[in-house]
């Protein structure tokens, strides 16, 4: 009885320790599920709702804000918080926070205890052996395992906020872009009838001998080139409002959205932004990922470096009987872990490394990147503000007072019917060549704000109508 009292008492010990680490270890998931920094980013940043769908509730909610936004014509705001509630790519995107938030619950918490036992028998002699043991080792490592998934966890909430922000460039873009093309489409079609309206004028010349058939081939030809562009213009309109049309995540009914008539207004002064390199290293959300993923990957190798010689380890009670099935229990304890023989972790080791090294040199080149994408964007906004601007004050204007005096000589008998249609021909194309450097203002300003918050996208600009126009009009 007394040489069994202390193994008694290690046992109670053991077993109170182990409780105790089960209650204070045990990780649990947060209400939010991780959500609430991306919503409270996503309101900071660009003062949007972002939701996610995670019950019917949710999406009634969510299919009843949409519903709303949709019964008068669409601002860019609209459009933005719509692809933000309604797009199905985001709210497959959000689920990344539950996939990472249960590898940190799971790394906070302890692993299964282990039950093995042996039983042999040769007639009346029995072999039992019965033993309970525990990974020891992971009390050590899991705090550490812990802090990992931690990061990575913090990693995947950043990520997540960047894509938020990355579809509400992309929507803006596409707003502008689908503004312009049906704008621009319009005006096409100005020309179109305008072409049309010369076509048909020059062929009763021509019936009676007023005028030549050159001419009149001239005029013809210019209507047949302003059909074809009427028609990509029309192509062009429809391809980027199906754009914007799946980034709002809109089908059915819902695709029969109003778009207002123009384009917003160019702004009175362009920003300025002298500390804009400075501002983007503090705000840019991929470089604060980077940041993290690095940091991550250095407690990955302190892990990785602690767990290199001995990387399982269980102890527990065990009781062993040998002889008689009625003969006592022998009762002691197991100890199990690997021998580092052949393996002595080096590679572990040298591969947890290099990992390290390569995310401390992508994050160096996601800054550098920064400083540059952010340099560029700023250039190409001020430029197409200056460009537009131009438009706006000089060109518009000046082919208005020559549309103007046209027309005075016109009514004085001093200007054909022909030289009226080119001139209108002429003014038409450089209020469409300005609706194109308003877009392309509008596009650039929505690349600059993304990039003083994280990577921008590639802006794909549609193909200048107006540049195609005055080809037509040339000779005319």
């Amino acid at each position: 009885m007394k040489t069994s009292r202390p193994w008694l008492l290690r046992s109670k010990v053991s077993g109170a320790l182990l409780v105790t680490v089960l209650l204070t270890g045990c990780a649990t998931f947060s209400n939010d599920g991780g959500f609430g920094s991306v919503e409270k980013t996503t309101k900071d940043r660009i003062g949007k709702d972002v939701k996610w769908a995670r019950s019917s509730d949710d999406q009634n909610s969510i299919d009843q804000r949409v519903a709303e936004l949709l019964k008068k014509p669409l601002t860019v705001d609209d459009a933005v918080q719509i692809a933000l509630l309604n797009n199905k790519g985001l709210q497959a995107s959000f689920y990344e926070l539950g996939i990472s938030e249960s590898d940190l619950v799971q790394a906070g918490r302890l692993p299964n205890p282990r039950f093995s036992m042996l039983r042999a028998r040769h007639d009346d002699e029995y072999k039992i052996e019965q033993a309970f043991t525990f990974n020891v080792f992971s009390l050590i490592t899991m705090p550490l395992a812990q802090q990992v998934e931690e990061r990575r966890f913090a990693q995947t909430q950043r990520q997540i906020t960047a894509e938020v922000l990355r579809l509400a460039s992309e929507t803006r873009k596409a707003y502008y872009t689908a503004l312009a093309g049906q704008q621009t489409s319009m005006y096409m079609g100005q020309v179109k009838d305008a072409a049309e309206s010369g076509a048909e004028l020059a062929k009763r010349m021509a019936q009676v001998g007023n005028w030549s058939k050159l001419a009149q081939a001239k005029e013809q030809g210019f209507y047949a080139d302003a059909v074809v562009q009427v028609s990509r213009a029309q192509q062009a309109q429809v391809s980027s409002r199906e754009q914007l049309t799946r980034l709002m995540g809109l089908w059915g009914t819902q695709t029969e959205y109003k778009l207002p008539e123009r384009l917003p207004d160019l702004p009175k002064a362009a920003d300025e932004l002298p500390d804009i390199e400075s501002l983007a290293m503090e705000q840019r959300l991929d470089l604060q990922a980077a940041r993290l993923e690095t940091e991550g990957l250095a407690k990955n190798l302190g892990l990785t470096k602690a767990t290199r010689f001995i990387n399982v380890l269980e102890l527990g009670p065990a009781r062993v009987l040998e002889g008689q099935r009625s003969d006592p229990y022998k009762k002691g304890y197991e100890i199990g872990f690997e021998l580092p023989i052949f393996d002595w972790g080096t590679a572990k080791v040298t591969k947890a490394e290099s990992i390290y090294m390569q995310a401390v040199n992508r994050a160096a080149e996601t800054a550098i990147n920064a400083r540059s994408e952010v340099r560029e964007s700023y250039h190409t906004y001020r430029s197409n503000f200056d460009v537009a601007k131009h438009y706006r004050d000089e060109i518009v204007p000046l082919k208005k007072r020559i549309s103007d005096e046209n027309m005075l000589r016109y009514n004085g008998m001093l200007l054909s019917v022909f030289d009226l249609l080119a001139d209108a021909r002429s003014q038409i194309m450089s209020v469409n060549g300005y609706i194109e450097a308003l877009r392309d203002f509008w596009l650039a300003k929505a690349d600059l704000d993304m990039a003083l918050i994280g990577k921008p996208t590639s802006r794909s600009v549609p193909a200048s109508m107006s540049s195609a126009a005055s080809e037509n009009a040339g000779g005319h």
